[in-house]
């Protein structure tokens, strides 16, 4: 027994025995027919049974999945960044997180075009609850992130992750994914949260944490999609929270944003990988003293590097002439490209509603806002 076994993704010699396990599921036939079209079921089985190891797997099929997801549901991934990384060298990418699997579906997809480490990728347990999901999640190298704990449970929890990861990346030169707050971004304001900073530094015994983070390599991760596929499925939780209401997710709501963001239209997909932060963080060692305010110096740092890189699309530019009513940034679309914007608009959120209009534009304006301000800044 590990002490990481109730959290871990798969080992390789438990692969093969978990895909024989899943192959028969219904969801998981479904999965290989879309992305084998031209296979009998016969055929990917036999092929599953050939499966040993999670690096197979992902090069044989999960790989492949992502591509046909691509081909079907956007104009295909642009990327930028990847250049500037080692080949064999393990990073922990803190990302912005706008769906709740492409987002490392896609990161990984690029990491194996530009023949890097892919990574581990930590994933929400409540995301994973129907057990054909936490299957297919863990063998696909996700880790789980344990929600809804007491606090004495949270911090025994967050140590044994923070622990993990360091595992990860200095025991087996894994590179690690992991979300910049807890859950996606709702309103296109990419913040990360200094929890997520403080967990990941409970594992070191550097005297100075900084020093720990330099070594564990973190690289600040943009993606931006043309559309959100999730859009107009995140709008009850930005009304709720306008109506300062508690927000009750449905029985099955992460299931469906979760389907509805892999085959939903996206068009455009950019992702930015950053530069590993260093000397950042050596000028935060040696002008910041106190812990916490050092752990806002680095969100600061990795909020400017994932804003600054965050690729803007036309919808981004359109959702902010519209609320302001201006004609701003009217040379960054044209009128075609406003007028489907205007029909999403339209067909998805009820015109009606003040608070429901304004969130689903700010979803797509905020980027742009965000990255004006940081012009201003600089």
């Amino acid at each position: 027994m590990s002490k990481f076994d109730s959290i871990r993704h798969y080992h390789d010699h438990e692969v093969h025995e978990v895909l024989q396990q899943i192959s028969k599921h219904p969801m998981i036939k479904a999965l290989m027919g879309y992305t084998f079209p031209n296979k009998t079921e016969e055929e990917w089985m036999n092929a599953l049974k050939e499966v040993k190891s999670i690096q197979q797997f992902q090069d044989d099929f999960a790989y492949h999945s992502i591509q046909r997801i691509l081909e079907k549901s956007s104009n295909g991934l642009t990327t930028s960044g990847f250049d500037k990384l080692d080949k064999d060298t393990a990073y922990l990418y803190v990302s912005n997180h706008r769906d709740i699997l492409m987002d490392t579906s896609l990161l990984n997809v690029a990491l194996k075009d530009n023949k890097l480490v892919m990574t581990a990728s930590a994933i929400g347990d409540n995301l994973v609850q129907k057990s054909f999901l936490l299957a297919l999640a863990k063998v696909n190298r996700n880790f789980l992130v344990k929600r809804g704990l007491p606090p004495r449970e949270l911090l025994e929890s967050s140590k044994l992750m923070s622990e993990y990861i360091q595992h990860l990346l200095f025991e087996e030169n894994r590179s690690v994914w992991i979300a910049q707050r807890e859950g996606r971004t709702k309103d296109g304001n990419d913040a990360t949260h200094q929890g997520v900073l403080k967990m990941i530094g409970m594992a070191s015994d550097e005297a100075n944490l900084m020093d720990y983070f330099k070594k564990v390599k973190i690289v600040p991760v943009s993606i931006s999609y043309e559309y959100d596929p999730t859009d107009a499925l995140k709008m009850p939780q930005l009304l709720a929270k306008a109506n300062d209401e508690v927000y009750i997710k449905d029985k099955n709501e992460d299931f469906i944003n979760l389907y509805s963001g892999i085959i939903g239209q996206k068009r455009g997909i950019h992702i930015h990988v950053g530069d590993v932060l260093d000397q950042e963080l050596e000028n935060i060692k040696n002008t910041v003293d106190k812990t916490n305010k050092q752990m806002q110096a680095v969100a600061t740092e990795i909020d400017k590097s994932i804003i600054a890189n965050y690729f803007l699309w036309p919808t981004n530019y359109i959702a902010y002439d519209i609320m302001h009513n201006s004609n701003k940034f009217a040379d960054k679309y044209t009128e075609k490209e406003r007028q489907l914007f205007e029909r999403r608009l339209e067909l998805r959120v009820d015109k009606e509603n003040k608070i429901i209009v304004d969130g689903f534009l700010a979803m797509y304006a905020n980027p742009v806002i965000n990255k004006l301000k940081l012009s201003d800044e600089q």
